[in-house]
């Protein structure tokens, strides 16, 4: 994964990228991505609006060994992304930190530890939490110039649309906070 602490303005960590209509390629077509790392060395990021359909959290603990007491609140899993889709990513609210957590300017934490699911298994996990596998990947430059090809919209990521339970309307409800319909949106791209 790539390194977290070399971040400046000008990128784009703690936001949204909002797939363009003109996405083919069909692991992202509509989705709605959170930028956990974007600098120099490239970018990283979960896609917010995809469940993975073959495995359950209750599945998932029950592969790692983990406990859990009846009665627990669902906990779906989401399919973060095409990268090491194996590997899981929580992100969370501020008010979970365990060795391990990084903390990000907007009080979103990402942690990816088994720890974190004990915990959430336990009832003692953080108050808001999305739980992903795999995320989705570039090198240097390469989502530099997928946004200049208009192949993604950058919005900042609001942790209630971050959270929400709803997936099939994270997309619309992300592309309307720029501020228009997002009907309007042209599924082809052009050049000034």
């Amino acid at each position: 994964m790539l390194d977290t602490t070399h971040t400046h303005s000008g990128y784009l960590t703690g936001q949204f990228l909002i797939a363009m209509p003109s996405m083919t390629d069909p692991r992202f077509q509509r989705s709605v991505i959170y930028l956990c790392v974007h600098n120099a060395e490239g970018a990283m990021g979960l896609v917010v609006n995809r469940l993975v359909d073959s495995l359950t959290f209750d599945e998932l603990l029950e592969q790692l060994n983990i406990g859990r007491p009846d009665g627990g609140e669902e906990i779906r899993v989401h399919f973060g992304g095409p990268v090491e889709s194996g590997r899981g990513f929580v992100l969370h609210s501020a008010d979970y930190s365990r060795e391990g957590t990084v903390l990000m300017d907007n009080g979103i934490g990402l942690t990816a530890t088994v720890d974190i699911l004990r915990d959430m298994a336990g009832g003692t996990g953080p108050r808001d939490s999305l739980l992903a596998l795999g995320y989705a990947g570039w090198g240097p430059g390469q989502l530099d110039a997928e946004i200049q090809e208009n192949a993604w919209l950058t919005v900042p990521a609001e942790p209630d649309l971050l959270f929400d339970k709803a997936l099939d309307r994270k997309w619309d409800r992300a592309v309307a906070t720029i501020g228009f319909d997002p009907s309007l949106l042209s599924s082809e791209a052009g050049r000034a």
